[in-house]
């Protein structure tokens, strides 16, 4: 029934975790946090998302929610020829850290969204996303010592196995994000 599922996903979401270098914070605590630091960014910074899957799409929809909602310079990587080069020349596992190593500069921001939090092109593009200092969010779900929430400076991971509840715990959280922002 959609009344038990809808129920079922509403505790998902209510236990969904937020973190800070690794330490436990309220979700309303978390969002406030963030909003001053994408505000303080938003003259000078790039807000770069990345995701596979589902979530590629989520982060595509989401830069344009930072573009035409909020004001902010955002760019999702998802351009098909990018991706497909990048990944001939450099391994999928690159594909997304290879064109940081150009992109990237001090204080962007880095929204990467992955349901497992396990995917190495995702992680590895955190790891040189955060050698260049740059502000990295990361959003993940599955288990709760997933590498990508490791690396994030904020993270928000749903409470969850299952993949639709994490994408679209993921979205609706972006949402929620960029909402804030547009009213600032």
């Amino acid at each position: 029934m959609f009344s038990t599922y809808l129920q079922s996903f509403t505790r998902v979401l209510e236990q969904t975790k937020a973190s800070h270098l690794e330490r436990t914070m309220d979700l309303d605590q978390a969002f406030q946090k963030l909003v001053e630091e994408f505000v303080s960014r938003k003259k000078q910074q790039t807000v770069y998302l990345i995701g596979n899957g589902g979530s590629s799409g989520i982060v595509s929809h989401s830069a344009v929610d930072f573009v035409n909602a909020c004001g902010y310079r955002a760019q999702a990587l998802t351009d098909n020829s990018m991706l497909t080069c990048m990944a001939n020349d450099y391994g999928y596992e690159n594909v997304f850290a290879q064109p940081f190593k150009t992109l990237i500069q001090a204080n962007d921001v880095v929204v990467a969204v992955s349901s497992s939090g396990t995917s190495k092109n995702i992680v590895n593009a955190c790891k040189e996303a955060k050698q260049k200092g740059a502000f990295i969010l990361t959003f993940s779900g599955f288990k709760t010592d997933n590498d990508l929430r490791q690396l994030g400076d904020y993270n928000l991971w749903v409470d969850s196995m299952d993949y639709g509840q994490v994408e679209i715990g993921h979205a609706l959280l972006l949402h929620y994000l960029t909402d804030q922002l547009s009213n600032q």
